[in-house]
């Protein structure tokens, strides 16, 4: 297994009914988020979760890509190069 590195996940959701599926994935992969905000941006009808993680790179591309994978939502990360 690779060693850990903390990262950061940025989460732009721009579909309500997409928030419940990532939250769902969230929830799954509990175990390497270290913290987590949540803004909802009314003006722009879309909600910015921002996640500092601290995961294996194989833990964190399973999670960025099933969040990928959900309609309406971009996501994009930053790792460390090492721990």
């Amino acid at each position: 297994m690779s060693d850990k590195r903390l990262g950061v996940i940025g989460i732009v959701i721009e579909d309500r009914v997409s928030a419940e599926r990532v939250n769902h994935i969230l929830s799954e992969h509990a175990d390497m988020i270290v913290g987590r905000m949540g803004i909802p941006y009314r003006e722009k009808e879309v909600n910015v979760i921002a996640l500092i993680v601290d995961g294996t790179t194989d833990q964190l591309g399973s999670l960025t890509g099933r969040l990928g994978a959900v309609p309406l939502v971009t996501v994009k990360s930053a790792l460390t190069k090492s721990r």
